[in-house]
């Protein structure tokens, strides 16, 4: 029975212990703690409010996007209509001249559309290039951390040189 009841002073002196650190973390540790979740609360309001304005833009954005569109739409039409009157009042000769022309656009559009793509294209190759020599650059400084892999990287080279 001695064993389920502790003594007094065993109990006293374990109150104390409890007592006095109980009260050192709350003089040391949770006021920190509570200002640090204070902190991070406010940051995440920041957050969501900064996220709600940026939401109202693009829906702004989207509401101008869609305006232009309809604008450019009714330019579109109206240029048709335009062009239509002035088809009709063209002689044969203009309507060849606007065929040469519109091929030549067309052509030159090709052109400029191809250079791009070339552009393009070397751009992401030399991308790639420079990825594949960052990574080739991390896995030997990897594989050559060691001295004994130094000195086994160089036996192979010079035995490669060697052989050529």
């Amino acid at each position: 029975m001695g064993l389920l009841i502790p003594d007094f002073g065993l109990f006293f002196w374990t109150l104390v212990a409890f007592l006095v650190v109980l009260f050192i973390l709350k003089k040391f540790a949770w006021g920190p703690i509570v200002k640090a979740l204070h902190e991070r609360e406010t940051g995440i309001a920041d957050s969501i409010a900064a996220a709600e304005k940026v939401k109202a833009e693009m829906q702004q954005m989207q509401a101008q996007n869609e305006t232009l569109l309809m604008q450019a739409r009714e330019e579109r039409t109206q240029m048709l209509k335009e062009a239509k009157e002035t088809k009709d009042r063209i002689i044969n000769e203009a309507k060849e001249q606007a065929k040469v022309e519109a091929g030549r656009i067309m052509d030159d559009t090709r052109l400029q559309i191809e250079r791009q793509k070339n552009a393009a294209m070397t751009e992401v190759k030399n991308e790639i290039g420079k990825l594949a020599v960052e990574v080739a650059e991390k896995i030997l400084r990897k594989q050559l951390a060691e001295q004994g892999a130094q000195e086994h990287f160089v036996k192979m080279l010079a035995d490669e040189i060697k052989l050529n």
